[in-house]
């Protein structure tokens, strides 16, 4: 697994070339009780940085952006009717979306988790 400055965690599937994406239980506990979410659709095209996914907890609204370059493959559209999934348990049941990254190699740049820990604190 490996973690942005921004509190999302990619996860790359055994021989697949998705990732899985979520915010980080840091993150989760910073947001609060999730109230409402916004998904992208399967298919969206997007580049780093462009918010694909809106959390609205307590009274903010936070918009989650794109890791990296590439195209959705897949939402977790059960949290639209359980939001709090997000913050219950962030980095299992409550991924976001997955997708196809332009650049598998840039996953390397990322942070490992320890580094991640050393981050956050």
């Amino acid at each position: 697994m490996k973690f942005t400055e921004e509190h999302l965690w990619l996860r790359v599937e055994d021989g697949e070339d998705e990732v899985t994406v979520g915010i980080s239980s840091f993150r989760a506990e910073e947001l609060g009780d999730a109230k409402y979410l916004e998904l992208p659709e399967e298919g969206d095209v997007v580049s780093a940085d462009d918010p694909v996914v809106v959390i609205e907890a307590g009274d903010d609204a936070v918009d989650i952006l794109a890791p990296m370059d590439g195209e959705i493959t897949e939402v977790n559209t059960p949290l639209v009717d359980s939001p709090e999934t997000i913050t219950d348990d962030p980095q299992g049941d409550g991924w976001l979306f997955k997708m196809m990254i332009d650049d598998m190699d840039a996953l390397e740049d990322l942070m490992s988790e320890g580094a991640y820990q050393k981050y956050i604190r």
